[in-house]
């Protein structure tokens, strides 16, 4: 079975200033386009209508929820799943190497993984583990979902899968105070899913996989059996040190560096604080631990978002 029919989904929300260059990078790459929108405020629709992309509007609860609906509401013809980010874009390296598969026979292959690159406030970030960053983006309709997470999220696939060495640019073009914003709202998803490894209250799906699971499956399984048994804060503060020192972030300049301080180490004692301060809200209260997330970081868990 080749590669001739590619439907890329994009989750959006008042993404005006990046929808255009996402969808001018799908041109010739993907056959249809489905946009998922959550209530936008702006123009992102009437900018995804100009595209020709199909659109729907849906609920946001997280990534993972809103990803899997979108996947739901594709037809029987779909043949491969393209996941993409707004604020993402196509390199037109990948873009040819996409084209190219539809000469290949790609019998048995059920997931395709890209490269990712990372840009902060315009400089691209090659330092620090996170340059090249293995990402799975292209999977064979059916053979393929999201992982059911409130944070860091990957698709997951039944089958083989192979690497192309293209690129995804993740350039977000927003203010830093919108991207700090952004973070402390992450922080409180990533906040859910470190007390759903230890209370369990809803239930764990992961790509860990030390041995099979690729650079996703293989630094999900540190994270969730080395980094969440360190102390909270110190974990962030040994990360920070192995990332900026150790792993030369601080050879990407003043602004790439800082990129690392905020999102290496600001980001993460962020989120172990979150945790502690749940923990310590259920022990003064004497709640179950899902009141607790509601009351502190205002997420609900219940069984329709698990």
């Amino acid at each position: 079975m080749k590669l001739p029919n590619i439907t890329a989904i994009v989750l959006t929300k008042n993404e005006s200033q990046h929808l255009a260059r996402c969808l001018a990078s799908l041109d010739g790459v993907v056959s249809s386009i489905l946009v998922v929108d959550s209530f936008s405020t702006d123009d992102t629709v009437d900018i995804a209508l100009k595209f020709g992309a199909t659109t729907l509007s849906h609920e946001w609860v997280n990534y993972a929820t809103q990803f899997n609906w979108a996947v739901n509401q594709l037809d029987g013809d779909t043949e491969w799943v393209l996941r993409i980010d707004a604020d993402e874009y196509v390199t037109r390296e990948l873009a040819t190497q996409i084209i190219k598969l539809a000469g290949h026979d790609l019998s048995g292959i059920n997931g395709l993984v890209v490269r990712r690159r990372m840009r902060f406030q315009g400089v691209d970030i090659r330092h620090g583990g996170l340059f090249p960053i293995s990402v799975l983006r292209i999977f064979r309709f059916g053979a393929g979902e999201c992982e059911n997470r409130w944070m860091d999220e990957h698709i997951k696939v039944t089958g083989q899968v192979i690497k192309l060495s293209g690129e995804i640019v993740d350039d977000n073009l927003n203010t830093l105070t919108w991207w700090t914003d952004k973070h402390n709202r992450y922080a409180s998803r990533e906040a859910v899913d470190i007390l759903n490894l230890k209370y369990q209250f809803m239930p764990h799906d992961s790509v860990a996989d030390l041995r099979r699971g690729g650079q996703a499956g293989y630094k999900r399984w540190l994270k969730e059996n080395v980094y969440s048994h360190i102390p909270p804060g110190f974990r962030a503060m040994l990360y920070f040190v192995y990332r900026y020192i150790f792993r030369g972030g601080f050879l990407d300049g003043r602004i790439g560096g800082g990129f690392h301080i905020l999102q290496g180490f600001w980001y993460r004692y962020l989120v172990d604080l979150k945790v502690l301060e749940v923990e310590r809200y259920c022990e003064k209260k004497n709640v179950d631990i899902k009141v607790a997330i509601d009351a502190v970081l205002g997420i609900q868990i219940d069984g329709d978002h698990q």
